[in-house]
């Protein structure tokens, strides 16, 4: 049986992180004297490194500034981490459908802008230590859309770009996996809308995560 690889942004197609990230935007910004965001401008910056997103969202702040933006936004994260009973929610059929694919062969990997300490967080939250063979994230070399991650991912899994498919929910997600050559397949319930995942260049955006098992199914069936 051939190897299969997915690989899977986390915030915005597993994780239904949308109230969380904008509402650490809004209250970093509200403390270093910025004018709040809106989700329109906090939603495409989504993926990217935290450094990198931050400065696309400030571009005019100093490199100290800019630090302390990152500062303070890590903080609000913690902060709102750190409130009893938080818990990100996952989106509906997230879970089934990671299990599904463990199930069926596949081998599972995650890419994400997180910090290490947040994919920590995440997979003991959710139990995925063991779901997972790799895990990669913005604290261990270059951000999406830079390929290195997905590199690490198929190097870590043994599988060859043919055999992996990348699935985000952003243009950022869409890019690397393109970068990397492997397949990139989008959804369509996360920051960005599906034509802003179709014109970043993805071979299928899925609506939901039936059709995301169905087309997956079609992946590995021609391999």
């Amino acid at each position: 049986m051939s190897l299969k690889l997915a690989v899977f942004d986390v915030d915005g197609t597993l994780v239904d992180s949308r109230q969380t990230i904008l509402r650490a935007a809004v209250e970093a910004a509200r403390d270093v004297g910025l004018p709040e965001p809106g989700y329109d401008a906090v939603r495409q910056i989504v993926g990217l490194s935290l450094h990198e997103a931050l400065h696309v969202l400030a571009p005019q702040l100093t490199d100290a500034e800019l630090a302390e933006f990152v500062a303070r936004f890590q903080a609000s994260f913690t902060r709102m981490h750190n409130e009893p009973g938080f818990k990100e929610p996952l989106y509906a059929g997230a879970e089934a459908h990671l299990r599904r694919l463990e199930k069926d062969g596949w081998l599972l990997a995650m890419a994400t802008g997180n910090s290490r300490r947040g994919v920590n967080r995440l997979l003991d939250n959710h139990d995925w230590r063991s779901l997972f063979v790799s895990t990669h994230c913005a604290s261990d070399g270059p951000g999406k859309p830079h390929p290195a991650m997905l590199l690490e991912a198929m190097k870590a899994s043994g599988c060859e770009p043919r055999q992996t498919v990348m699935i985000g929910d952003t243009g950022h997600d869409i890019r690397m996996a393109l970068n990397a050559g492997t397949r990139a397949q989008g959804v369509a319930w996360g920051f960005h809308t599906p034509d802003e995942v179709r014109a970043a260049g993805a071979h299928h955006v899925a609506a939901d995560f039936d059709e995301l098992d169905a087309e997956l199914d079609r992946f590995a069936a021609a391999l």
